[in-house]
């Protein structure tokens, strides 16, 4: 069963990726702050349900999507998951400079970025690239 983590404070956005993701995942989880996020992820690898794809927002409260990133993989390390089983990580944010998309990939290995407001296309090109599309 295919699961994703939805990890994002604006309501729309929620929303929009929710429609999105609806027909290619069994299984969608919310999260509005990366702490909220980092907790799920944590649960979600203790239960041995592990989730296929996150979609995680740079900018948000409590704790940033770079720090969740961080703390994500931090959890797979312990739990001694790596290359291929690694959760795969979509940054999705407003910003868009040069420094803000390098640094998502720096910061925490994620595998693809998205600037708001998401284009569908591209998502489902990673969604595609991640053996996750479904038609």
């Amino acid at each position: 069963m295919a699961r994703v983590l939805i990890v994002e404070d604006d309501f729309f956005c929620r929303q929009l990726l929710m429609e999105l993701l609806k027909d290619h995942f069994e299984i969608i989880h919310i999260a509005v702050n990366g702490r909220e996020a980092v907790e799920a992820f944590d649960h979600s690898l203790a239960a041995n349900e592990p989730y296929d794809l996150i979609c995680l927002d740079i900018m948000m409260p409590e704790m940033d999507g770079h720090t969740a990133l961080q703390e994500f993989r931090k959890l797979e390390q312990q739990k001694g998951i790596g290359g291929n089983d690694l959760v795969k990580v979509l940054m999705t944010t407003a910003l868009n400079t040069p420094k803000d998309v390098i640094g998502a990939f720096l910061k925490g290995s994620c595998e693809g970025y998205l600037t708001k407001p998401i284009n569908h296309e591209k998502l489902h090109d990673y969604l595609k690239q991640f053996g996750l599309y479904k038609n």
